[in-house]
């Protein structure tokens, strides 16, 4: 005679009967320390700013303990950010903290201030990329270089919100008109779009338990990383600037960190889909595709170049990209020709199908918000929702490209390598909208120019 035996599930656990006491912890540190904030700076907060106060805290208690690893590093930064107001604080000028005198303290030189935490976010990301890239090369088992790669890139995160949060006290002590989010030029969302797609990254990769994608998507990290070094030196762009009066806005809360959780996924789908693309297609059509289309773009660049009759930063500005796209050509080819090594750990295609599509439909989710959100604030700056200024029509090509992707894929099913192409060349239409037109193009959005 046989026996069964049968599970009985009385009831699955509630969401907050299975909390145990560190979440409850981080539950009451995250209400204490926006109490905290209120007292200090409540009065100079309007309603909108004290809703976004209040609202971010269910939501950051939600997102803690729905992700147990974001629990550690909100404490972190938190402790972190309080030592380096504190050790600021000790040194006093007409407005508050003396920022000068306060760079003469050692953590505040090498590790706290804005600017040295966001220098140790780039060191992080660059050796994380390494390392990562350094585990795809072994062949089976366990990857202790992956491993550090992740934790380096914890580490990247964790030391780029120190400097945010820094940078936003120390913005407040330069002068009383002076303090603002620091998500208000380049340099900023630059932070901004590095940590916020590292994050993202490493929430998918404890999804779907796999590390071999980090070597690709810390690439693009390391690119934006790059060219933030870049644009520091070029531009002295670290010094914190006041607003210009459009900018004087809440709208600049919500509007700007939403547009770069689209921007985050999107840039993290087309590093799936290249990693998808070096694991499928031939190599012909690798050749064909992943070089020829930057040599493509170099043309194009020296076409407007040559072709027209443009001013000497502007040409200046296109030989560079077009350095770039040849770097970007030579990169390539050399991933067609490591492609074996390079995607022997890789998931499924399924796996990767899947993952783009999460992280597109997140995007666009996202930067829809903030395409909406720009609309209002437009009508509250300029007086008019939509102006056909050249950003709003990038921004609304980018939409419409990713629009027409989750339409195909939705309706018609695309599927494979198409798809993997159309958000690899996504992209690109999206660092033009983002980069490209402050560089080639003016409006009323150009306040980051090259």
């Amino acid at each position: 005679m046989n026996t069964a035996t049968t599970t009985l599930v009385i009831g699955k656990r509630g969401l907050v009967s299975s909390r145990d006491w560190f979440d409850w912890l981080f539950a009451a540190l995250i209400v204490g320390g926006a109490a905290f904030a209120f007292s200090l700076y409540g009065r100079s907060m309007d309603v909108y700013e004290k809703g976004i106060l209040v609202c971010s805290v269910p939501a950051l208690i939600l997102l803690g303990w729905g992700w147990k690893p974001l629990r550690v590093l909100c404490l972190v930064v938190g402790a972190a950010s309080l030592l380096a107001i504190q050790l600021y604080l000790r040194q006093t000028d007409a407005f508050g903290a003396d920022l000068a005198a306060g760079e003469q303290q050692f953590w505040l030189k090498y590790v706290l201030s804005s600017q040295s935490a966001i220098l140790w976010m780039s060191v992080l990301t660059f050796m994380s990329t390494l390392f990562y890239a350094l585990g795809l090369f072994k062949r089976e088992g366990h990857s202790t270089a992956e491993v550090i790669g992740s934790k380096l890139a914890w580490g990247a995160v964790g030391m780029a919100l120190i400097g945010t949060m820094v940078r936003w006290f120390e913005s407040h002590q330069i002068a009383p008109d002076i303090g603002h989010i620091p998500v208000s030029n380049l340099y900023e969302v630059f932070v901004l779009f590095a940590w916020l797609t590292t994050l993202m990254y490493l929430y998918y990769e404890q999804r779907f338990a796999t590390r071999a994608l980090g070597a690709y998507v810390m690439l693009v990290v390391s690119a934006a990383v790059g060219f933030l070094l870049w644009y520091t030196v070029a531009r002295d762009a670290h010094e914190i600037q006041p607003l210009v009066p459009a900018l004087q806005s809440w709208w600049m809360k919500i509007h700007v960190p939403a547009n770069f959780v689209g921007y985050g996924g999107f840039a993290l789908a087309a590093m799936v889909a290249l990693a998808y693309l070096l694991k499928t297609a031939t190599p012909r059509a690798l050749q064909i595709g992943l070089i020829a289309v930057p040599v493509a773009l170099v043309l194009v660049l020296l076409g407007f170049r040559f072709g027209l009759t443009l001013e000497a930063d502007t040409r200046a500005g296109l030989d560079g990209w077009a350095r770039k796209m040849g770097a970007l050509a030579v990169f390539l080819a050399a991933a067609v020709v490591l492609r074996k090594p390079l995607t022997a750990r890789l998931p499924a295609l399924q796996q990767l199908d899947d993952l783009m599509y999460k992280a597109i439909a997140l995007g666009f989710a996202f930067f829809t918000i903030a395409t909406i959100l720009g609309a209002f604030w437009a009508a509250e700056a300029w007086g008019g929702y939509w102006s056909w200024d050249p950003k709003e029509t990038w921004a609304l090509i980018v939409w419409l490209n990713y629009a027409a992707w989750l339409h195909m894929r939705l309706i018609k099913g695309l599927r494979g390598a198409v798809s993997a192409w159309w958000a690899l060349i996504g992209l690109l239409v999206t660092t033009f909208a983002f980069l490209g037109v402050n560089m080639f193009l003016s409006g009323l959005h150009s306040y980051g120019t090259l």
